[in-house]
């Protein structure tokens, strides 16, 4: 298996990243224009959401071909370009893979809706009065999860969008279709996958109605996932690529056994307990401050556990379908840069494989849209009109999306503080946050105290630090719900990270060993006695005088640490 422990992924949504041809719209031209910035970051691997031909109903991850590149992004000698490019600079291309389900565009389910049985067999078709549904299972994009066909008399699964219809694996037919998908990609010299949603791939025996919830537990972690992901891996060589699995409402223990090396089905995986912690009662779309107690214990849960069962995690705060965190999680005003270098350091020391996702490098927040007009994500839209069918008024509605919308994460790269920031020449799909102009690549690349060259240290740590990418994990100051601690600890080596999660002092009890620690990194520029600091506006650097090497030693009194806001430090034993 390929060695991917001491290894970053940066994640790009081609559609936001770089637009090559002055269309408004990111393509993998621009992909390849921006290789020499990925290069300087560090990092290792490209995963780069779909590019396939797709209607677009859910920003490509509605596939209507597989082998083909949609000509919105470029050509096949497009991609072939990127891979032979990033190849030249020791960047490995994967490839994201939604299997689950196709777009019902796609010629398979288009035969199947033209009565083909054997192509009806692709997909889950259940017979059924159009008055009533299989069962009650829920959409996650809102509404039921199953589709009548009139001219058929049948019900089709579609557990996201009603154009996204859900594969039947128990085909073998089908199996082997996605396999040769595979192998394909393989060919042609792409150096891993990400499988979306897959652990929802194996549905049950029989269907039947949740009520309890919204039918997940009937298909999550299904009957013959580990079977199908062993089969696919064994069949296609996979093995010798890096691999990751999206597990949607996933449990500890199948993310240990999909991910250890023993029962060889995938490098590692996501799961996405910790990013529910602002979610009221489960709701993502009920507000609430988030409970930084409830995301210690499940940071502390996910780690020690697959730690102790084998298993490896996909490390991630940003995502294609997730807020940005420094506005989730962090502070978009004075501690911007602080906030976002703490987090960014809180899981790239943790035991598991960094994923940084675009921008996140350079503290890019949230839109703050305010018109529902700007909105182009189909759950946005789908949910903004459910919540107003619940009562929220526009106000309340809009508040809600724009702290949870996936376009809060799919807006363009911020390139620079030029018009459209940079991404194109022409209007882009989606509108520019104003924020473009402070923060953005130009403005930090060259900056040694920028949030980018803070991850550039964090990316060469991993690689100069066995301890990191081979080390184990213990949690420290559990009773202490405003700081994420933890020790890292590897053949002698041994590290120490210590993290603020508010914007407030705080303090922690210090080991007493830890005064001879040396000081390794740290998010603070460190001021002299009189100095001062001025404050600035987000994107731009402070201007400090008098600054002096932190001595952590002199920081501890009485046996404690105090940490400044949002204050990350690392100790190298």
């Amino acid at each position: 298996m390929t060695e991917f422990r001491d290894k970053v992924v940066y994640q790009i949504y081609p559609k936001s990243f770089k637009d090559s041809n002055k269309d408004g719209f990111g393509d993998l031209q621009g992909v390849i224009e921006k290789l020499d910035y990925l290069q300087e970051l560090g990092i290792d691997y490209i995963w780069i959401t779909p590019v396939f031909p797709s209607p677009q109903k859910d920003n490509g991850y509605d596939v209507a071909d597989y082998c083909a590149i949609d000509p919105r992004f470029g050509t096949m000698a497009d991609m072939e370009e990127l891979i032979r490019e990033s190849g030249r600079r020791g960047i490995g291309l994967m490839l994201d893979m939604v299997f689950n389900h196709t777009s019902t565009a796609h010629e398979w389910f288009q035969r199947a809706m033209a009565g083909e049985k054997e192509y009806q067999d692709y997909y889950i078709f259940k017979e059924g009065a159009p008055d009533r549904a299989p069962t009650n299972w829920q959409s996650k994009f809102g509404g039921s999860a199953w589709e009548y066909v009139p001219q058929l008399g049948k019900w089709y699964l579609h557990l996201f969008d009603v154009t996204q219809a859900d594969l039947n694996w128990e085909n073998p037919r089908v199996r082997e279709a996605l396999k040769k998908v595979i192998l394909f990609w393989k060919k042609k010299g792409i150096r891993g996958f990400r499988f979306d949603v897959v652990n929802l791939i194996s549905k049950p025996e029989i269907y039947e109605d949740d009520h309890e919830g919204d039918g997940r537990r009937f298909y999550s972690d299904g009957p013959h996932i580990h079977e199908y992901l062993k089969e696919l891996t064994r069949d296609t060589g996979i093995e010798e690529l890096v691999t990751v699995g999206e597990m949607s409402s996933t449990r500890l223990e199948a993310c240990a056994r999909y991910s250890n090396p023993q029962e060889r089905e995938l490098s590692m995986c996501f799961h996405f307990h910790h990013l529910k912690v602002d979610y009221r009662d489960g709701d993502k779309w009920a507000l609430m401050e988030p409970d930084r107690r409830a995301l210690k214990k499940l940071f502390e849960q996910w780690q020690t556990g697959m730690q102790s069962q084998g298993g490896w995690s996909a490390l991630f705060w940003c995502n294609h379908d997730q807020p940005r965190i420094v506005s989730r999680f962090g502070d978009e005003g004075r501690y911007w840069k602080e906030s976002a270098k703490m987090l960014a350091a809180s899981i790239h020391l943790m035991r598991g494989t960094p994923y940084i996702y675009q921008g996140e490098e350079l503290g890019m927040t949230n839109a703050h849209y305010s018109r529902v007009e700007q909105y182009r994500d189909v759950e946005s839209l789908n949910y903004y009109m459910i919540l107003l069918g619940q009562g929220k008024t526009k106000e309340e509605a809009l508040a809600i999306l724009a702290a949870r919308s996936r376009d809060n994460s799919r807006t363009p790269m911020q390139w620079s503080s030029e018009t459209y920031g940079g991404f194109s020449e022409k209007e882009p799909w989606i509108a520019v946050p104003d924020s473009y102009q402070k923060i953005n690549a130009a403005a930090q690349r060259y900056d040694d105290s920028s949030i980018f060259s803070f991850y550039k240290k964090l990316i060469a740590l991993r690689r100069e630090k066995a301890v990191i990418s081979q080390g184990s994990i213990a949690f420290l100051a559990p009773d202490n719900a405003d700081v994420l601690a933890y020790r890292r600890q590897w053949e002698g080596e041994e590290l120490v990270v210590l993290n603020n999660l508010t914007a407030e002092e705080t303090t922690v009890t210090a080991e007493p060993a830890w005064t001879a620690y040396r000081k390794i990194l740290g998010n603070y520029e460190d001021i002299a006695a009189g100095a001062e600091r001025q404050e600035r506006p987000a994107g731009q650097a402070d201007k400090v005088t008098g600054s002096r090497p932190d001595r952590m030693g002199e920081r501890m009194a009485e046996g404690r640490i105090v940490l400044r806001p949002y204050e990350t430090v690392v100790l190298e034993k």
